[in-house]
């Protein structure tokens, strides 16, 4: 099935573009509002999650559908309206296909973001979501391998980063290490709910 999922997604980056309502799923449609394109391979680096045990996009995505989100937890306004979104979106979906997707969240801010910072954040928006943090160069190109721009930034005195900008895009990860779909800051949960079951139910046909 994940093998099948890949090809499909795939087939749907040759065919769609950003368009649709978000109202795909309820309507049938297999239109979707997130941008779909030719797969990225992501990067095959090792990052650390919340328990302290290794985690790797490239291998560890295992799931039907991982999303990965860039982002730091003092981040004022931009990450929390997006990891809002994915939460509800979350709580949106039903119970089968809940269990097929993984949320990631990558600190752009590993200075500050420990495991203890990132799990408490998490457990805010959803407690099965995955933190994941470790040296900056290494996020960087991770980020760069999905086309998401991460700043380098500047160290500060307490240890973190001047990071004065940073993507605000959410992508789709299937098995194999690809990155597929791209979704906006300004995607609703219902629009991210419809378009994650219409990926789901093309990967189970």
């Amino acid at each position: 099935m994940k093998q099948l999922l890949v090809a499909v997604l795939a087939a749907l980056a040759l065919t769609l573009s950003a368009c649709g309502s978000g109202a795909g799923a309820a309507s049938g449609s297999t239109k979707l509002t997130g941008i779909t394109h030719a797969p990225y391979s992501v990067a095959h680096v090792s990052l650390t999650d919340t328990d302290a045990k290794p985690y790797s996009l490239a291998s560890d995505a295992t799931k039907p559908l991982t999303l990965v989100f860039f982002g730091y937890t003092h981040c004022p306004d931009l990450c929390p309206l997006v990891m809002q979104s994915l939460s509800a979106a979350m709580q949106t979906l039903d119970e089968g296909d809940r269990k097929d997707v993984d949320v990631v969240f990558v600190t752009t801010d590993p200075g500050r973001d420990t495991q203890n910072v990132l799990r408490r954040y998490l457990d805010h928006y959803d407690p099965a979501f995955i933190g994941l943090t470790g040296k900056l160069h290494t996020i960087v190109k991770l980020g760069e391998s999905m086309k998401i721009y991460v700043g380098s930034g500047q160290k500060l005195p307490s240890g973190g980063y001047d990071l004065t900008t940073h993507d605000t895009h959410v992508s789709a990860v299937v098995p194999g290490g690809k990155a597929t779909v791209l979704w906006s800051m300004d995607t609703s949960p219902r629009q991210f709910a419809d378009d994650i079951h219409t990926l789901l139910q093309k990967g189970r046909s």
